[in-house]
């Protein structure tokens, strides 16, 4: 498993929708995940430090979690299946470990409201991680290079698959990147 923090959350400008990019907490490479307006609303606000007059549902989960006298430990980006990303929540209940499967955006909302560490598998970093040419801010690693420049066979399913990823990565502005904005 590897270390990751939340970098920010973007717009697509082609269709509004959302992506949380989480990067390498000691690596230069970038996972970015869909997820919906609700979801990344809720990781903003607390990212934010935005004070909201009542509990939203990520900060209800996070209270029952807490009276009922379990912990949350971390979060783990745990599968990427059918393009579809899995996550699991990790409590502290009665001296032992549970595992709760979860969405990877409710996942995070937890996460930045308990501040405790967000893993990914590597397997998932292998399928979706992204590194950017420090000279360019451009992705690498795509037409046909698997990370770190190592050659990768893609199926043409597998790129039809990507194609809504790799249309959103084109959009994105690079030079945002390091501004760290919402």
């Amino acid at each position: 498993m590897i270390e990751m923090t939340i970098d920010s959350i973007r717009v697509s400008l082609m269709n509004y929708q959302r992506v949380v990019i989480l990067k390498e907490k000691d690596a230069d490479r970038y996972l970015p995940i869909w997820i919906g307006p609700s979801e990344a609303d809720a990781i903003a606000v607390k990212l934010q430090d935005v004070t909201v007059p009542r509990p939203l549902t990520h900060d209800l989960l996070r209270s029952v979690i807490d009276s009922l006298g379990a912990s949350i430990n971390s979060i783990i980006v745990s599968e990427l299946k059918n393009d579809t990303f899995f996550a699991k929540i990790i409590l502290n209940v009665d001296g032992g470990q549970m595992e709760v499967d979860s969405r990877p955006s409710d996942a995070l909302a937890l996460a930045v409201r308990a501040g405790v560490p967000i893993y990914a598998e590597e397997t998932v970093l292998d399928k979706a991680g992204i590194l950017l040419d420090k000279e360019t801010g451009k992705p690498i690693g795509t037409s046909g290079e698997g990370v770190g420049g190592v050659a990768k066979m893609v199926s043409e399913e597998e790129l039809g698959r990507m194609s809504a990823f790799r249309d959103f990565i084109d959009t994105l502005d690079m030079d945002d990147f390091d501004k760290r904005k919402s």
